[in-house]
């Protein structure tokens, strides 16, 4: 295995994750993944010896030996703790995610001259299309670990690129977001209650999205990061909620029963998306929304 094909990351089991890490591996890549003692790991089992899994017990002395083992040429950074209304039993589990676990990560990286991030953050960090203003505290503490990997970047000469995700889908997103719950409404013949729909969603499909994190890794390795750069990784083109539903029904050919106004918009429910960041360079989103939800209906288990 060439040493520049070689990644650590972060979050294999979520739904970015679990994608990026396929792209890895049908690209020849050697993969190691760090996860929680208590991971369900199914969703890896399909790459057999190409990913070798770490758990990681929490602790600094267990993150140092990864990398004691293991020098990648880039390690990819998706692990968060996502939660959109916190409740005060919550704090810990945010802290412990989305700030302690990365700073052992980017800790144990220096001290083994690993020097090639690429890190996952949240357009969330920008509400109402601010320089910064948290939707809420997963953003917040997004926004925390970005300003301690400051010391490492100038300090322990880290080189990271940062991408900003937007909403993200395609097949098999376990996640109950948008298409999940609008083919749950198809299969049930209930009607759903939605918000009054006017607010802008920014999505981007799976493949697309990966695209972005390859061609970060890419340019980190060609040395063409100038030590923190940070992008957004958009569609460009967000729609209204209603738009959406609208287009969905007209790919799927499904008639959905929405009760529009049937529940309040959220506490900082962000209305239009920041469109603020710049895409990096050589990346575009391919996939347009009406051939992601063609996509999505093709591939999904137990659809015709």
């Amino acid at each position: 295995m060439k040493p520049d094909k070689e990644a650590v990351v972060t979050g294999s089991t979520g739904f970015v994750g679990s994608h990026l890490v396929k792209r890895l591996v049908d690209n020849g890549w050697s993969v190691h993944v760090i996860v929680r003692p208590e991971s369900n790991i199914e969703i890896l089992k399909q790459f057999g010896s190409n990913v070798t899994i770490f758990r990681h017990n929490g602790t600094m002395e267990g993150m140092m030996s990864l990398f004691e083992r293991v020098t990648p040429s880039v390690v990819f950074h998706l692990a968060s703790c996502f939660i959109v209304e916190h409740k005060a039993k919550d704090i810990q589990a945010l802290v412990d995610s989305n700030i302690l676990f990365g700073l052992q990560l980017v800790e144990a990286m220096t001290a083994s001259h690993v020097q090639r991030l690429v890190n996952a953050g949240t357009s969330w960090q920008h509400f109402n299309n601010e320089a910064y203003n948290p939707v809420n505290l997963y953003a917040s503490s997004k926004e925390a670990f970005e300003a301690l990997l400051r010391y490492y970047i100038e300090a322990k000469g880290l080189k990271t690129i940062t991408l900003k995700l937007f909403d993200t889908y395609g097949p098999d997103d376990p996640r109950p977001k948008l298409f999940a719950l609008l083919r749950g409404a198809v299969t049930s013949q209930q009607a759903i209650a939605m918000s009054p729909g006017e607010q802008l969603i920014d999505l981007v499909y799976i493949a697309d999205v990966v695209d972005a994190f390859m061609i970060a890794a890419d340019r980190l390795s060609r040395n063409e990061c100038d030590n923190y750069e940070e992008y957004a990784v958009s569609s460009g083109k967000p729609l209204a909620l209603r738009e959406l539903v609208d287009i969905y029904q007209k790919v799927t050919g499904k008639k959905l029963m929405i009760k529009w106004g049937g529940r309040s918009y959220r506490v900082r429910e962000v209305m239009v998306p920041w469109n603020g960041g710049q895409w990096i360079e050589g990346w575009s989103p391919k996939v347009s929304i009406e051939k992601g939800i063609e996509l999505i209906e093709t591939n999904t288990p137990g659809n015709v």
